[in-house]
Formats: structure tokens, C-alpha cells, sequence
């Protein structure tokens, strides 16, 4: 599958490109059903898209927010995507989406993954909007070189739905959205910035082990072109 390259010549134009994009397949999803729903990965790069996107004039009511990935953190955890949607997104217009968690506050994340399931059976089958990071060991979601269940999150076979994830470089234990459960979206993103990411991404386009590069999984194995959005 070949890749689709977005490139924005700075991350203020980056954020804004993005937010316009999704903003515009947001609302034909509306039209045409009445309903949206879209995926967010966390991290650092999103904030300005969030803060864009938030101002963004979509029937917000209408729209469905998740995440991609979560660590089994509480939500008012710095770590917290969940906190990080809330804080930078889901905010004035934006605030009246409907928010659907993968952290629950249970005794184990396998718990907590599994009311997730429960919880976000009815959405997302495809999700609208997808929106992958991507981390410079070729992570994406919570598919970490080395996960304890990444060959499983990994397999198309595998069924839609919410599963847990530990890798050494992951930090808490995750949460985490299977492969197929995002790689059918209609608009699949890998947002990134910078040369550093520009390098890990030309290697993840290389030959090699999905398993060494997980990112890998999504430019070979999605139903549509992966749509890369960069800036330097």
C-alpha cells in the first residue's frame, strides 16, 4: 500500500491543514449518517491540532471522541490522554462531543480494557477519523517492539476491540485499540513533525519485520492509503 504524503512548512500550517481535513470528513460523515466518530492518539505533537480542530465549526453534539491508545493512568494523570483530549479539545463548542474513555477505574487493566470493549462496541466499525502518532522506535498506538501481545494486536484476524499492552518502553500497562479495529478508517492519519521523524518513517518504509517497526503494519496493511501528515 502506498502512503500519501501531506507536507506543511511549518506546525502551525501542519495543525491548521489537519484540522480542516478532519473538520471536512467530520461533517460529510454527519450528512450522510448523522453521526461521527473519530480516534486521537496522545503525546506532545497534537496539542495545536486539538486547539484548532476544538474552533472548528462541526455539529459537535454529533460526533463520537476516543482514543487510539491510553495508559491505565487516571485522567487527572498528567500522563493521561484521556486529560489531554479534555484539556486541549474537548473545549468550548467542542466540549458538547461525546466522550467515550478506555481507562475505567478498575483493579487491572485487562479489566478496565475489557469495559472498554463494552463501552465502545457501538462506535467506530469504521471509525470516520483515525489519527496515529508514531514514537522513533516506529511505535504506533500502543504497538511497542517487544509488547507482550503485539503479534496478537498486530493480526487482521484478531478481532475489533480494546486489549492490553506492556512493553519495556511503554511505562504503565496500556490500553489499546487492535489493529483492526483502525485500520479500516476512512480517513487514517499518521500525524508527525520533524527530521527525526521524517528518518524513522523512511526506515519503517523499508523491507523489514512489522514486529521491529510496528508502524510498518499500518503503510502495508491498511484497507486505504495511510494519509502522513509532516512538517520539518
Amino acid at each position: 500500500m502506498t502512503a500519501a504524503m501531506h507536507v506543511f512548512d511549518n506546525g502551525a500550517a501542519l495543525a491548521e491543514g489537519l484540522a480542516e481535513a478532519v473538520a471536512s470528513v467530520l461533517s460529510a460523515a454527519i450528512a450522510a449518517r448523522d453521526e461521527a466518530c473519530i480516534a486521537f492518539s496522545g503525546g506532545s505533537t497534537p496539542k495545536a491540532f486539538f486547539k484548532a480542530l476544538s474552533g472548528k465549526a462541526i455539529d459537535w453534539p454529533k460526533v463520537t471522541v476516543t482514543l487510539v491508545d491510553e495508559r491505565f493512568v487516571a485522567p487527572d494523570s498528567d500522563r493521561s490522554n484521556e486529560k489531554l483530549v479534555r484539556d486541549n479539545l474537548l473545549i468550548d463548542a467542542a466540549a458538547a462531543a461525546k466522550f467515550e474513555p478506555l481507562y475505567y477505574p478498575t483493579s487491572t487493566a485487562e479489566e478496565a480494557a475489557a469495559a472498554a470493549v463494552n463501552q465502545t462496541a457501538g462506535i467506530g466499525c469504521p471509525f470516520d477519523v483515525v489519527i496515529l502518532g508514531m514514537g522513533g522506535d516506529g511505535h504506533t498506538a500502543s504497538f511497542f517492539p517487544g509488547g507482550s501481545r503485539l503479534r496478537e494486536a498486530l493480526d487482521p484476524e484478531t478481532p475489533r476491540g480494546v486489549m492490553t499492552m506492556e512493553a519495556e518502553g511503554a511505562g504503565e500497562p496500556r490500553l489499546t485499540f487492535t489493529f483492526s479495529s483502525l485500520q479500516d478508517a476512512r480517513f487514517l492519519v499518521l500525524h508527525i513533525e520533524g527530521a527525526a521523524k521524517k528518518d524513522v518513517l523512511a526506515k519503517a518504509e523499508a523491507p523489514g519485520d512489522e514486529a521491529e517497526m510496528p508502524i510498518r503494519a499500518m503503510l502495508r496493511g491498511a484497507a486505504s492509503p495511510l494519509q502522513i501528515y509532516w512538517a520539518p
